[in-house]
């Protein structure tokens, strides 16, 4: 019988194996070429691998469980946009800056554990993002139907992917156009600063949610909790560990905004969200912008003054 350990432990031996494997050949050629494909590829076949592994003994086939079903679709599609999308980046790019000290491109020495790094926290985020989906296509519940709280997480999770795709189409339109007017606000950037970031942590909530249907205890199931950690670690990525997500964007990146454009950038981050997409946030108290909105004092640009090295902020606050 393929118990949901089964699965989940064949799952983390498939991501290992993908990751160290591209790990030994990226660092071979020196190249990061293939670094955020093989994270898709991953997670693609951890979709295949738990579809198929977890209907072994399960009360209904794969094919004949909605839940498991619309579960690994929606999964494919949100990994599968990120997979093209990515690609097309990298190709576009030709190459990401992320890895140019670990991989001595700037004339340093490699550092290969630093590059080991980079994969193996790759190999984290897939297994611990694909933990809802695994926890849905491994459980043996035999719950064929759908509630009005699946429905509704499963049409929030849609959301959550769409908001991230076309955020992502509208940044790349508004690059191929020239980076016209210095920073984005085309689309949803008009509402958000990173929406999507948002689409991306957003989603996970929902589809942690939508697994709950899937446990055999409701609440007191501890496997549906450790699901938990597939929204908790995209904001962990996202939103504190350099050199990717808002600690990327924000804080000392924002320098060329503010030496370029001070004013009308200064406005458009007082009057806009960092993450959430609405309408009205310069009416938001200072103290929930701290707080509930995540917009924390670390990502504001804080350049030195020249006269006495004291610190001013150009904040929200400002």
């Amino acid at each position: 019988m393929a118990g949901q350990g089964f699965v989940y432990g064949i799952a983390a031996a498939i991501t290992c194996a993908i990751q160290l494997t591209g790990y030994a050949v990226a660092y071979s050629l020196k190249t990061e070429t293939f670094y955020d494909i093989l994270g898709g590829v991953n997670y693609l076949a951890l979709a295949l691998w738990s579809a198929i592994a977890g209907s072994i003994d399960a009360p209904l086939n794969w094919v004949d469980d909605p839940r498991k079903i619309l579960v690994t679709i929606l999964f494919i599609c949100s990994r599968g946009w990120l997979l093209i999308f990515l690609a097309w980046r990298a190709h576009e790019r030709k190459g990401d800056s992320r890895f140019d000290e670990v991989l001595g491109k700037g004339g340093g020495q490699p550092q290969p554990f630093g590059f080991f790094v980079f994969w193996m926290a790759q190999a984290f985020w897939v297994f611990l993002i694909s933990l809802p989906m695994l926890f849905v296509n491994s459980s043996q519940v035999n719950k064929p139907g759908f509630s009005a709280f699946d429905i509704a997480f499963a049409i929030l999770f849609c959301a959550g992917v769409l908001i991230e795709i076309l955020a992502d189409i509208q940044k790349a339109l508004w690059v191929k156009r020239g980076r016209k007017g210095d920073f984005c606000t085309d689309g949803v950037w008009a509402v958000s600063r990173h929406p999507n970031y948002f689409g991306e942590i957003f989603q996970w909530w929902c589809l942690f949610a939508f697994s709950y249907s899937s446990s055999n205890n409701g609440y007191t199931d501890p496997l549906w909790w450790v699901g938990i950690l597939s929204p908790l670690f995209t904001m962990q990525i996202l939103m504190k560990m350099e050199p990717t997500g808002l600690c990327n964007a924000e804080g000392k990146n924002l320098k060329r905004y503010y030496e370029k454009c001070p004013e009308r950038y200064s406005k458009y981050r007082k009057n806009t969200s960092i993450l959430f997409p609405m309408i009205g946030y310069k009416y938001v108290p200072m103290f929930l912008k701290r707080t509930i909105f995540f917009d924390f004092e670390k990502y504001e640009y804080k350049p030195k003054s020249e006269s006495d090295g004291s610190v001013k902020n150009d904040g929200l606050e400002s």
